[in-house]
């Protein structure tokens, strides 16, 4: 074990042990101080606020929206080593779960389902909630870290109940494996990606490139998709919420149906992000691939 390794895992362990309410307190200090520091990677969360709400808020509405993401995410930081914390018999002091019943008869059909979710709320809680729930027969598909001895961490806690975790690039045959075993697949689909990997969308009034993989999978496999999110509580909790599966989309058209259903699932994203504006990743470039860009001339 590492030096790092050794002090991400001290930091994870004091964190974990904290009392909610002053992991909350001391999330909430993080996050005022973070929306203050002049850390241009930072400001893309303003930038994109200011081209989303630029019509709708005043500046110190803006501004005010701003410092709340850093709240929430300063309050993210402290509750994500509590994860370890978490047993069935503990289950309610973190999250109360709504829909399990209708995931449960999605899944009694053998044919898996796709979760559709987010970098929303609190997605790596999101993933505990449903694994301890269903038994560790769940998987997710997630980019590693850049930092090797937090994505060593960050793996022992995905996987702590039984979770796949299936690396981002070149996942598709372990996606469809897992399906085809019943198994449900997460998938984060609020990025940016080049522009013959997506769909061009409206997105909260802005047009984005979204990943058209999950709709290509669907189509192909026949799997339901299943929103899931997570929204926090007054009392500092979360509300772990399992929607009804989606209406895909098919016609005879393939090309149209990939495109259709990637604006369904778009749309689906941007109804929770218009809701609790606060929860959303603020901090990723979503709109950086354009329509079209002009030709270089040699």
């Amino acid at each position: 074990m590492t030096i790092a390794d050794l002090s991400v895992r001290v930091a994870f362990r004091f964190m974990a042990a904290l009392p909610a309410s002053v992991s909350s307190g001391a999330g909430v200090t993080l996050g005022r101080i973070g929306a203050v520091l002049p850390i241009p990677r930072l400001r893309v969360a303003l930038d994109n606020i200011k081209a989303v709400y630029g019509k709708e808020l005043s500046p110190s509405g803006m501004k005010t929206l701003y410092r709340q993401i850093f709240v929430h995410f300063g309050r993210m930081v402290f509750e994500i080593p509590k994860i370890f914390r978490l047993r069935a018999g503990n289950l309610e002091q973190y999250a109360e779960i709504d829909g399990l019943e209708g995931l449960e008869d999605v899944l009694s059909r053998r044919k898996g389902c796709f979760f559709l979710t987010a970098h929303f709320g609190n997605w790596e809680l999101l993933n505990a909630v449903v694994s301890l729930s269903l038994g560790g027969r769940v998987a997710i598909v997630a980019r590693p870290l850049d930092f090797p001895p937090l994505e060593r961490i960050f793996s022992s806690l995905r996987g702590r109940f039984g979770t796949e975790i299936i690396p981002k690039r070149r996942a598709m045959r372990r996606i469809l494996r897992c399906i085809k075993s019943g198994v449900p697949v997460g998938i984060l689909l609020d990025q940016n990606v080049d522009w013959y990997e997506g769909v061009f969308v409206s997105f909260m009034g802005r047009v984005a490139c979204a990943n058209k993989a999950l709709a290509i999978l669907a189509l192909k496999t026949g799997a339901p998709v299943v929103p899931a999110f997570t929204v926090r509580l007054p009392d500092g909790r979360y509300k772990v919420i399992i929607e009804r599966e989606l209406d895909i989309i098919r016609t005879a058209d393939e090309t149209r149906d990939v495109e259709e259903n990637t604006r369904l699932f778009s749309d689906t994203i941007e109804r929770y992000v218009r809701a609790y504006p606060d929860h959303w990743f603020w901090f990723h470039r979503r709109w950086k691939t354009r329509p079209y860009c002009a030709l270089i001339e040699k």
